[in-house]
């Protein structure tokens, strides 16, 4: 059997450099770590969620087992795919993507007035003043994302402010780890997206933040390694 392999997909105002460290840490799996639409090596390309979508169907166009696994706006992606198809999943990870914004008006609020807030300072300031908000959670300077990937925020957010849903993960037959820091936001709505899960693996890491792919590599590298293993044994079980 080929190797299995281990889709990444980053979080808002990253890219795939995101990732950077993670194929060292899980050689068992081919890791292919992605850019979303204005981000990356597609900045300037428009987001919309079928195009975001499309990219991770490409990346998981290969035979053999297919790990998905996202960090916040990338794990809300890999939601929407998995749900369109969730036979070409075999074990989704959403890390810091459990936040129902229907079920949250100031939650919605609050990123809708973020990425309004943009217009108005401009993607260099905002870069800064976010970065220097990581550097103080633990990100090392080589981790902090530059100011490209803002242009896409606004879409971005909107896109998954309209499709974020817990019964998306209703039709996956896959495990689905649920991973956050236990100081992140967006596991709000955990307990909800458990519920809409077949089969669910809540993983809580202690002392993290939302960024917990950035400052938590060990750990989140150890989850990702527990989740190719059940990848692969998904893969493997016979068809009823």
């Amino acid at each position: 059997m080929m190797r299995p392999r281990l889709v990444l997909v980053h979080g808002t105002r990253f890219d795939s450099r995101q990732w950077a460290g993670y194929a060292e840490a899980i050689p068992e799996a081919e890791i292919v770590a992605v850019d979303l639409p204005g981000h990356g090596t597609r900045v300037g390309a428009e987001f919309t969620t079928d195009a975001a979508v499309g990219v991770v169907a490409e990346a998981t166009d290969v035979e053999g087992p297919v790990i998905v696994a996202g960090h916040s706006l990338g794990g809300y992606v890999a939601t929407t795919y998995a749900q369109r198809r969730p036979a070409r999943v075999d074990a989704l990870v959403l890390i810091g993507a459990m936040a129902d914004p229907k079920r949250h008006p100031v939650l919605r609020r609050t990123y809708t007035g973020f990425a309004r807030a943009l217009g108005m300072v401009g993607a260099e300031r905002m870069a800064r003043g976010s970065n220097l908000v990581m550097r103080g959670l633990g990100a090392a300077p080589d981790d902090l994302p530059d100011s490209a990937g803002y242009a896409a925020l606004p879409a971005a957010w909107a896109a998954t402010m309209a499709s974020a849903d817990p019964a998306q993960l209703a039709a996956l037959d896959c495990p689905v780890y649920l991973v956050a820091g236990s100081l992140d936001q967006l596991r709000i709505d955990t307990r909800h997206y458990a519920a809409a899960c077949r089969d669910p693996h809540i993983r809580l890491i202690p002392g993290a933040t939302h960024f917990a792919p950035t400052t938590h590599r060990d750990q989140v590298a150890g989850i990702l390694r527990a989740a190719v293993s059940a990848g692969v044994v998904a893969y493997e079980r016979p068809s009823t």
